[in-house]
This record gives structure tokens, sequence and C-alpha cells, in this order.
């Protein structure tokens, strides 16, 4: 298995809102940094607090996609560059592009740090 491997298998998952199969793919002492608010974004530590994230995340969300753009991994680290697409409430078309730096433990995501342009 690649460094890259799970980290396609979590977009996968995202992509579906496979909120169990996400989950299943990160450790139990999970990072994660979001994007917000800035500066800095807000930090989830542990399983129960990412997943709460995500379905927080779901709930206000329903009309969104991750596209990558570039993936690659080494050793512990992967990193993904990213577009993200939503619809704004008036129908019109958004999107940021971004990137995150995971790093893998035994297979699954331990930390995925999230930052994007703008």
């Amino acid at each position: 298995m690649s460094t890259v491997d799970p980290v396609l298998a979590f977009n996968e998952a995202l992509q579906r809102r496979d909120l169990g199969m996400m989950m299943d793919l990160m450790t139990e002492d999970c990072i994660f940094e979001n994007t917000y608010p800035p500066p800095d974004g807000s930090r989830h530590e542990g399983r129960q607090s990412v997943q709460a994230f995500w379905e927080d995340f779901f709930s206000h969300s329903s009309s969104s996609r991750f596209e990558v753009e570039e993936i690659f991994g080494e050793g512990q680290r992967c990193v993904m560059r990213w577009t993200y697409h939503w619809a704004q409430p008036d129908g019109a078309a958004g999107h940021i592009r971004g990137v995150d730096i995971y790093r893998i433990r035994a297979g699954r995501i331990c930390e995925k740090l999230s930052y994007v342009k703008g």
C-alpha cells in the first residue's frame, strides 16, 4: 500500500458522503485542521471531534465536491492539491483551491492539515 492509497480512498468516501468509511480510514487519535476560520482554522483532535466536524460540514454543504488536481506521497506524508466546488444559495457556482498535507500511520490517516489560497 502506498502513502497515497488511504488519501484517495478518503477522498472517494468524502465525495459519496460516506462518513463511516471516512472515519474507518482515520486513526483514533487523528488530527484535522480546517481552513476556516482565518487565520489558522479550527483544530479537531480525536476521532469523535473530527467526525462531528464532518457531520456538520455535510449538513451545510449538500451540493459540494472536491476535485483532486494533484497528489503525491513519500514516507509518511502525502500532499493533495484540490479545488472545492459548491453552489451558492442563488444557484451561482463557487470554488476555492487549496492543499491538504496528510500524515499516514499504519495505512490510516492520523493527520490532515488543510490550507486554501486567498
